[in-house]
């Protein structure tokens, strides 16, 4: 059985366009698949903990090899819960409105938070950063109500979410 991560990152519910427009992709998507497994998660509903301190050394000793101290320990675990729970789909669907030219911060936070590594990267000094889920698949579905590529106005600012996200 495949399962799909819905991650909603609009706080406007049912008035968002891009949940919206998601939404269509995705009853489509399971036409195709009726055993598609959804996994919603709705980044302004879910309790996301704060990229403090305490996970941010917990994140470093992930990387360098060092041992946790029980504070560092119960960070990483609570790090670790939320990011095997977005590892463990096989495909992704990311909701996302352009706000001043990014990412809604509880999009931001819920990266800073599963991006992590040993669990989506590893790091090798000789050839750098490389990727740790395999055969997995995205799909972007973005919105903005004051840009598009054939309507790029400086006037609007410049879109650095898609290019994010893509990344």
């Amino acid at each position: 059985m495949t399962k799909l991560m819905f991650v909603q990152s609009s706080p406007r519910s049912t008035e968002s366009k891009s949940i919206e427009l998601a939404q269509v992709y995705l009853d489509a998507l399971r036409v195709e698949n009726p055993n598609l497994e959804i996994d919603r998660i709705d980044l302004w509903e879910a309790d996301l903990p704060v990229f403090d301190g305490d996970k941010a050394a917990a994140k470093l000793n992930a990387i360098l090899g060092s041992d946790q101290d029980a504070i560092q320990q119960t960070a990483w675990d609570q790090i670790v819960g939320i990011a095997n729970r977005f590892i463990s789909a096989d495909r992704y669907l990311f909701a996302v409105p352009m706000w001043n030219g990014g990412v809604p911060y509880r999009l931001k936070q819920y990266i800073d938070i599963i991006h992590q590594p040993g669990l989506l990267f590893g790091l090798k000094p000789e050839t750098g950063y490389f990727g740790l889920l395999a055969n997995k698949h995205a799909t972007l579905v973005l919105t903005s109500g004051a840009f598009a590529p054939s309507f790029p106005s400086p006037a609007f600012g410049v879109d650095h979410h898609s290019t994010y996200l893509r990344t």
